[in-house]
Parts: structure tokens; C-alpha cells; sequence
């Protein structure tokens, strides 16, 4: 019997370019498969690690593609809470843009935040938008990045 390899599964259609950036070079250097998920065409190095997948443009379509296809052990790069609720359900690790992991301790916390957020802005209450993203969210990123490819891959 095989054990297939973990993946790392990104959420293309809202990841920064510096974090696709900084998963390209960690997926030639590690050996691990990327799959960038997306409803348009994606550019990609060339690369038997880097995968692009494009997926239809209907509501969360990406979202359900990786929640469909992500195994357990694979990581899934989003900032898309819903998702990740549903990866971390399946034992997946998840990983926000920012270097905020999510995990089976803060996923319920993090789901009913969103969610009352969204009950605001359905109210009309202005809530603001997330931070500009910034240096250190990229340092932030690529610091949990390598902690959880030292666990996946050793």
C-alpha cells in the first residue's frame, strides 16, 4: 500500500503574489506538490511541483474544489475561514495568508467571529475591512510555512 505525499492546497483566486512567491520556492526546495486553485487562469513556474487547477466561476467554486479534493495531512492555504473550517474537519492543517494557522482549537472561535461579522455588515453596520498586508504578515507566513513543512515532510 502507497501513502500518497502530503500536498499544500492554495486557495489562488485572493492569495497574495508574495505568498504564491514564497509556496513556489518552498515546493521545489521541500519536493512537496502545490496546487493553485482558481476560477481564471493562473501564471506558474515551470515546474513538476506547481500545479494549477482552474475551476468555474460559480459562487465558493474554488472552495469546494479544495475541500472535495484536500486529504488528511495535505495543508490548505486560505483565508477563506468557511474552508478552512472545512479542511481542519478532515484533518488537514490551514494556513491564513497572514501566518495564522487554524487548527481544531481556534476554528470554532474564528467561524463564529466571521460569521457575527457578517451578520453586522448584513445590518449595515460598516466593519471595516482587513489590514493592508504588510511585511511582516509575510514574515509571519513563511515562519509557520517552514514549521509546518517541518512536520509534513519529515
Amino acid at each position: 500500500m502507497t501513502i500518497a505525499r502530503p500536498k499544500i492546497w492554495v486557495d489562488a483566486d485572493a492569495c497574495p503574489k508574495v505568498i504564491k512567491e514564497i509556496l513556489y520556492r518552498a515546493a521545489d526546495r521541500v519536493g512537496i506538490v502545490v496546487i493553485l486553485v482558481a476560477n481564471r487562469s493562473l501564471q506558474i513556474p515551470d515546474s513538476p511541483n506547481i500545479r494549477a487547477h482552474r475551476v468555474g466561476s460559480g459562487l465558493d467554486a474554488a472552495d469546494g474544489y479544495i475541500a472535495r479534493e484536500a486529504s488528511k495531512g495535505d495543508l490548505v492555504v486560505t483565508a477563506d475561514i468557511p474552508l478552512a473550517a472545512e479542511v481542519v474537519a478532515k484533518g488537514c492543517r490551514a494556513l491564513n495568508p497572514r501566518g495564522e494557522v487554524y487548527d481544531e482549537d481556534n476554528i470554532s472561535q474564528r467561524l463564529g467571529m466571521r460569521d457575527f461579522m457578517d451578520e453586522l455588515r448584513g445590518c449595515g453596520v460598516n466593519t471595516g475591512g482587513p489590514a493592508s498586508f504588510s511585511k511582516a504578515d509575510r514574515r509571519a507566513f513563511a515562519g509557520q510555512l517552514d514549521r509546518m513543512l517541518a512536520k509534513i515532510v519529515s
